[in-house]
């Protein structure tokens, strides 16, 4: 069953800043996980179901994806 979760604008502004971190260091070709949007420190498990919600749930995205597809996925607001 399809869950469809959206991103608020804080959430959206991050993911986008991280994949922009990750393409301008590792470029185009790098992968990530919902986890790099996070510290290593669980402090808002609420907003890390979000997040892997809208990842495995919504999306069905594999464990990593091309942070150029999750970018432009979260621009398109799916």
């Amino acid at each position: 069953m399809r869950n469809d979760i959206k991103m608020n604008k804080e959430v959206r502004q991050k993911v986008i800043q991280v994949c922009d971190d990750k393409i301008a260091k590792k470029g185009e070709n790098v992968g990530l996980s919902f986890y790099a949007f996070f510290k290593n420190k669980n402090d808002n498990p609420k907003l890390l179901m979000q997040v892997a919600t809208w990842w495995i749930e919504t999306h069905q995205l594999d464990h990593f994806e091309k942070a150029v597809k999750v970018k432009q996925m979260i621009i398109e607001n799916k």
